[in-house]
């Protein structure tokens, strides 16, 4: 294993624990519980793919006309992670992005969808973030995640971009979340069947292959150069602080009902 890898790993475990140990799973009790949550949580499933996108527009070439860029290495593991995030197969077998799924998963529980897709309508319309977060009501907790996913984003450096999206989202999901959801799939298996799939297909696909398609890719990206993964594990520490942010607006909110 990359030992830069290795001391990034070391380093952030701590940080790691708080968010998969966090209060908030104990505070989801039952399905309205778990809808708040998924409220929140959209928009970072949102974000996600955002930040896919720009590793692909940055590592391949999506202009015509077309010419060799970056390395194909790098160019395999992005378009492949692509692939699956972008047009996964649903329980019924037809294609979706993992974004469109989870849409799908909250509308068959009952959970808000109103202020993502309103957010998503002011942000395609003006591309103005804040008009956006003020149209749609956006919890506080998930402005201040997607902010510091898109200062990344237009830092315009694919190591810290790779850096991130690595290690700040694959395998951040307890198996305690998903015995919280396998209960309340007993009470309710038609009302959450697309979320317990979303759930045990990200822990599937994204938690194994995606997950060493990055780790691969964040190498190649930083490579020798030690500033770089400096830069690389100082933004990912602030990654996981701002996902324990999202959690915590998700506690708050859960205990104040």
């Amino acid at each position: 294993m990359n030992p830069h890898i290795e001391k990034i790993r070391t380093t952030i475990e701590p940080l790691r624990q708080e968010i998969i140990n966090h209060n908030v799973y104990g505070a989801i009790k039952d399905l309205n519980d778990l809808k708040v949550f998924m409220e929140y949580h959209v928009y970072a499933v949102w974000d996600f793919m955002s930040l896919l996108k720009t590793l692909q527009n940055n590592l391949t070439c999506t202009t015509v006309p077309w010419f060799p860029k970056g390395v194909a290495d790098t160019r395999y593991l992005i378009n492949e992670i692509v692939v699956g995030e972008e047009s996964d197969l649903d329980m019924n077998g037809q294609r979706k992005s993992h974004f469109e799924l989870y849409l799908e998963a909250m509308q068959q529980c009952g959970a808000n969808t109103s202020k993502i897709n309103r957010f998503i309508a002011e942000l395609q319309a003006s591309g103005n973030f804040d008009a956006a977060y003020a149209h749609s009501q956006t919890p506080k907790a998930a402005s201040d995640f997607v902010n510091f996913t898109f200062k990344i984003i237009n830092s315009d450096k694919t190591y810290l971009q790779s850096a991130i999206f690595t290690f700040g989202r694959e395998d951040l999901i307890p198996g305690m979340f998903l015995s919280i959801v396998n209960e309340i799939h007993k009470h309710d298996p038609d009302t959450i069947a697309l979320f317990k799939y979303y759930i045990e297909r990200h822990i599937e696909v994204d938690g194994d292959h995606h997950s060493q398609l990055a780790l691969q890719m964040t190498a190649n990206l930083c490579g020798d150069n030690a500033q770089y993964w400096q830069e690389a594990e100082t933004a990912i520490i602030q990654a996981l602080k701002f996902r324990k942010g999202l959690w915590d607006g998700v506690y708050e909110r859960l205990c104040s009902a």
